[in-house]
């Protein structure tokens, strides 16, 4: 009943941010947020509609306007990186398919001494070859990899307030892609949404656009939202726990997880853990996926399921007597897991992975484990929750207050809103 009552809040939160000015906003469209009180321009969020799902797709994108006149692109929403990028003109060295004609440079070059391009630099790899301009080269945990150059352009977003704001924003113009092993869809880049200050959250909060926090409500039936700012959600109602200062690049609880399957400890603690939007799946470090596979097998000894060796859409899959149209029909055979975080010496967080958000339903009728095994593509002890498992949640990252938040909600039901909509170019 609790569950359903926050879904209900939400819903109503969001609908009351659409009802109150649907009526106005074709008036308030044609306004520049042009404030000079900061507190003022900062009160509002930015929402983007979010289009994609983990399977079969493989990604979740939002689609953002820049340039003079402004352009739509299809970017890769990813909180475990900093840069936004787009594959450009400059011209390309190496290009991969991309659904829109590649971004064109208005010249706006960032220079080598710029604090964004030091602060894109941190690791002391910064070389000033050419003052004029800012190199950069973005590496990603699958291979794949962005180099270019630092300029920056307009980007055209909407308040869910009705009123747009144009600000010049840094970005990277890549011009020389190589693909990941898990690149296997058509975009036309990587929007950025890490915790450093190159980051679009980060740019836009010193600008004094909005708070500096970050949140998306991903679908299991596809699509969802992202949005920028905290007038979103009852910030009461929210599950949270402290960011880590000390892995401080990404969005991670700062004390370790600890794993339960079936409500009972696995006896794994201290786990280091990131919430990363840029990928579909979770990652857990060899020990973890190994414990989790044994009580899984364990588990499933003796109910109507067998592993279905030649389904190789994921690691491990299982067939039943006949095939799965859903996961509702198959999530009875598996037990919840859940990472309890502590939020102070007395207090933990539970963040809850139910059946639905570990497996997925294949092609081929199976259901498979949408937990990978992350010490065998290079994440070592590291513990990565990916899309599968944030779906139907709201998940806050709060900047400001140093936290990171998770609260269950209908995710599609605040899509078919059609708020988004409004906030469209």
């Amino acid at each position: 009943m609790e569950k359903m009552n926050v879904r209900f809040m939400i819903v109503l939160m969001v609908m009351s941010l659409v009802l109150g000015f649907s009526s106005a906003v074709d008036f308030r469209w044609r306004k520049t947020a042009g404030f000079s009180d900061r507190f003022t321009r900062a009160v509002s969020s930015v929402v983007f509609p979010v289009h994609g799902n983990v399977y079969p797709l493989g990604y979740y994108n939002v689609t953002i306007h820049i340039g003079q006149p402004p352009r739509p692109y299809y970017l890769d929403l990813d909180t475990g990186s900093d840069l936004t990028w787009l594959q450009c003109d400059a011209p390309c060295v190496r290009c991969l398919e991309a659904p829109h004609p590649l971004y064109q440079p208005s010249g706006d070059l960032t220079p080598c001494n710029d604090p964004l391009c030091k602060a894109l630099h941190l690791n002391g790899n910064q070389r000033c070859e050419a003052p004029e301009q800012c190199d950069y080269e973005v590496e990603y945990a699958d291979g794949g990899s962005s180099l270019g150059v630092l300029v920056r352009d307009v980007f055209s977003l909407n308040y869910t307030k009705g009123l747009r704001l144009t600000p010049r924003l840094a970005l990277g113009c890549g011009y020389d892609q190589i693909p990941g092993a898990s690149s296997h869809h058509p975009l036309d880049g990587v929007l950025g949404l890490g915790r450093g200050k190159v980051s679009i959250l980060s740019q836009l909060h010193s600008q004094g656009y909005v708070k500096n926090v970050i949140g998306h409500c991903l679908s299991s039936l596809g699509g969802g939202i992202l949005f920028f700012g905290n007038d979103l959600y009852d910030s009461s109602r929210v599950s949270w726990t402290p960011m880590s200062r000390e892995y401080s690049k990404h969005y991670s609880p700062a004390m370790g997880g600890e794993l339960l399957f079936g409500g009972r400890t696995t006896g794994l603690k201290n786990l280091l853990t990131v919430f990363d939007s840029g990928s579909s799946y979770t990652y857990f470090n060899s020990k973890a996926y190994q414990a989790v596979t044994y009580l899984l097998k364990r588990e499933l000894s003796g109910k109507p399921l067998k592993e279905a060796r030649d389904d190789h859409t994921l690691p491990l899959c299982w067939q039943g007597r006949r095939p799965f149209m859903n996961i509702e029909e198959v999530k009875k055979y598996f037990k919840p897991l859940a990472l309890s975080f502590k939020t102070s010496w007395r207090s933990k967080s539970l963040f809850e992975i139910p059946p639905e958000a570990y497996l997925i339903i294949s092609m081929k009728g199976n259901v498979c484990l949408g937990i990978l095994n992350g010490t065998e593509i290079g994440l070592q002890n590291l513990n990565l929750i990916g899309d599968i498992s944030m779906q139907d949640q709201m998940i806050i990252y709060d900047n400001e207050k140093q936290s990171i938040g998770w609260i269950p909600a209908d995710c599609d039901e605040l899509a078919s809103l059609k708020a988004a909509q409004v906030f469209e170019y």
